[in-house]
């Protein structure tokens, strides 16, 4: 089985994560939403808000798997035999980033990350940009799936 973990805070999901998903099961026989805990981290959304959003977005697809963890993403996926780290790419800055965890993840591990890039129509979409939105009264539907569009 091809096991793919896809990390994140996820604070909250929004819809270039979602499209992540939806293409990684595609991909792979399974598809592990993992959020990432950080205490030292100040969350907009609760822990169990943030799964609620992503396990409601996918209650009717069965490869996909929502779970949290702490540590090391590499050890996490030791422990539950995930083989791949799934990721998405937005803009040059991100690739920078992600290209340097992924060499330190396969140098700690032989675990191969697999970039996707995301959809023209969600490229612009972080969950900091959508918190802002939020934070401002600002209609941030356009930006998540369904199940995140909250009274807050």
């Amino acid at each position: 089985m091809k096991r793919a973990l896809f990390p994140g805070s996820f604070d909250p999901l929004t819809n270039g994560h979602y499209d992540i998903i939806k293409r990684g099961i595609k991909l792979f026989d399974e598809v592990i939403v993992a959020i990432g805990i950080n205490s030292d981290k100040n969350y907009m959304f609760s822990l169990e808000e943030r799964k609620r959003f992503i396990e409601e977005a996918f209650k009717d697809e069965s490869k996909v798997k929502v779970v949290t963890y702490k540590g090391l993403t590499i050890d996490f996926c030791r422990e539950i035999n995930a083989e791949f780290i799934l990721r998405g790419l937005r803009n040059p800055a991100d690739f920078e980033f992600e290209k340097a965890i992924a060499h330190t993840n396969r140098k700690l591990s032989k675990i191969e990350t697999v970039f996707l890039l995301t959809s023209s129509k969600t490229s612009f979409i972080s969950s900091s940009i959508v918190r802002d939105v939020l934070r401002n009264d600002g209609d941030y539907t356009v930006l998540v799936p369904e199940s995140v569009r909250v009274n807050k």
